[in-house]
């Protein structure tokens, strides 16, 4: 069978993948709560969701270094990549030891699509379709929640020294426009580097998001950036339910919802 993926790259299979490896830590989440864990046999250090894959599956690296030879004794029929996470060199090298999938998710419809999509690749449409009924349902109910709500302009931070923040083309600010959040730095592209000195004068966000991931963000470095920025509102952020694309968006709306609530209590 002749399948694309999310780069509409062909990709042949003869049979349905048996032996699969993911790099892409939302999507092994997903391929477990499709009841595939017998067929994961490799995940990375960062697939901490089923926590107890770090102990009972093999892990082959990170997302920007993976073990080529881990990774072929591992004799997989299928390896999920993510154009984000995974650079074009890594996927070469894989494609010499089995099928490769690479997926580009930046908004929620893409997301859906390909939850779709993995679905029928791994025969698991019933499975699929039970978890995009169950964001979609959770989607209208959030959407009834935040009816009333008006728009903030945000800033979403990602990194520390250089000070990164989401820009436009990422999943992470179709999330904010979920959450009726107007991302500050929408004008430019992915995870643009900023200068938090300038940034009341030329972003002018009313509030800031600090995610806790990919970066942890120390209280000191929060308040480095609240030195520069007086009087804005500042709130943690779950990194996870505004970046993964998996099954953990049915988890991310409830999260979403109590950011609004944090908003609203001051």
């Amino acid at each position: 069978m002749e399948y694309k993926d999310s780069l509409n790259r062909k990709i042949n299979l003869s049979k349905t993948p048996q032996r699969i490896i993911s790099l892409v830590p939302s999507l092994t989440e997903l391929l477990h709560d499709m009841g595939m864990e017998r067929q994961i046999v490799g995940v990375t250090k960062y697939c901490v969701h089923p926590n107890h894959y770090q102990v009972k599956k093999t892990i082959v690296g990170g997302t920007k270094k993976v073990k080529n030879k881990v990774i072929k004794d591992l004799d997989p029929d299928f390896i999920l990549c993510s154009k984000e996470e995974n650079t074009q060199e890594i996927v070469m090298e894989l494609e010499k030891i089995a099928p490769v999938y690479v997926t580009d998710v930046n908004s929620l419809d893409t997301a859906l699509q390909l939850i779709k999509d993995l679905g029928i690749l791994f025969d698991r449409r019933t499975q699929s379709e039970h978890i995009i009924d169950k964001i979609n349902f959770q989607l209208q109910d959030f959407q009834n929640f935040i009816k009333d709500t008006h728009s903030r302009k945000v800033a979403y931070f990602i990194w520390a020294k250089p000070w990164m923040v989401a820009g436009s083309a990422t999943f992470i600010n179709d999330m904010l426009r979920i959450c009726k959040f107007a991302n500050a730095y929408a004008n430019q592209e992915r995870y643009p580097e900023i200068n938090i000195k300038k940034m009341r004068i030329i972003a002018k966000p009313k509030l800031l998001l600090f995610s806790s991931e990919p970066h942890h963000f120390t209280d000191e470095e929060v308040f480095e950036v609240l030195r520069r920025n007086r009087k804005t509102l500042t709130i943690y952020v779950d990194g996870q339910y505004f970046s993964w694309y998996g099954s953990r968006l049915i988890k991310a709306f409830d999260h979403f919802k109590e950011v609004h609530k944090k908003i609203a209590a001051f």
